[in-house]
């Protein structure tokens, strides 16, 4: 069995963290995936195929992110205290491939679905940061060859990035909190089971309405997350653990 840590936090964020801050969900009525069909940018079929479209559905997405008009909201802002301040261990795993975490001031941070802000070549496998516009001409920045480059996301039909890592974590953890999440994509729409499963994590969902999930939580509190984060940040940092 593993250990328990009774001050250890296991945080999950999806798309609705970062909604506030101006970024499209996936999933709603007006989501990406009422736009584009996912089966046409997002699986390595699909890069395959038309590589350029891929590419340009990114580079969008990517300027998007870069464009001023897009920062860290007050809910990004709690989670980044709260890491700061709580005396035991934490660990933030996002599905979001954006970088409002990181420039809340968030750290101990995993990446699930990958990262937008960075490619990977397929030739070589080096990972390297990644903020301009990728096409079939942009070189590696390891092996210097051209044609071999994609973005650092997770496509339908790949390995999330890190699940050893976060079932260990979940295995062990006091607290699981859900934020902005669907509840229905797999494995991270799991993770609350896995939690439960460790016979004495607490599990918490704070989301804009009901998860698919929503009845496996102990705890439910519903609302924007701008709201309804910083304030149970503020009440489990009151609380002193």
């Amino acid at each position: 069995m593993p250990q328990h840590d009774s001050r250890s936090i296991v945080i999950l964020t999806g798309a609705g963290i970062s909604k506030e801050s101006g970024l499209d969900t996936f999933r709603d009525a007006d989501g990406i995936w009422a736009k584009v069909r996912l089966e046409n940018v997002a699986t390595p079929e699909a890069f395959a195929r038309d590589p350029a479209t891929v590419h340009a559905f990114y580079n969008a997405r990517r300027r998007g992110l870069a464009s001023g008009e897009v920062a860290p909201n007050a809910a990004h802002a709690a989670l980044a205290r709260l890491e700061a301040e709580w005396p035991g261990e934490l660990l933030l795993v996002t599905q979001n491939i954006d970088d409002l975490h990181e420039r809340a001031g968030s750290r101990s941070l995993l990446h699930m679905h990958g990262e937008l802000l960075k490619g990977r070549c397929e030739s070589c496998g080096t990972v390297s940061s990644w903020h301009e516009d990728m096409s079939l001409e942009s070189a590696c920045p390891g092996c210097y060859l051209p044609g071999g480059m994609r973005v650092h996301v997770v496509w339908f039909g790949e390995m999330p990035f890190g699940m050893e890592r976060i079932y260990a974590a979940l295995a062990r953890c006091s607290l699981f909190l859900s934020i902005g999440t669907s509840g229905n994509v797999y494995p991270a729409a799991g993770f609350v089971q896995e939690a439960r499963g460790n016979g004495r994590a607490h599990t918490v969902e704070l989301n804009l309405e009901p998860s698919e999930g929503h009845s496996l939580f102990e705890e439910r509190i519903y609302g924007p997350a701008t709201d309804v984060v910083p304030a149970y940040v503020e009440r489990l940092l009151g609380r002193g653990g």
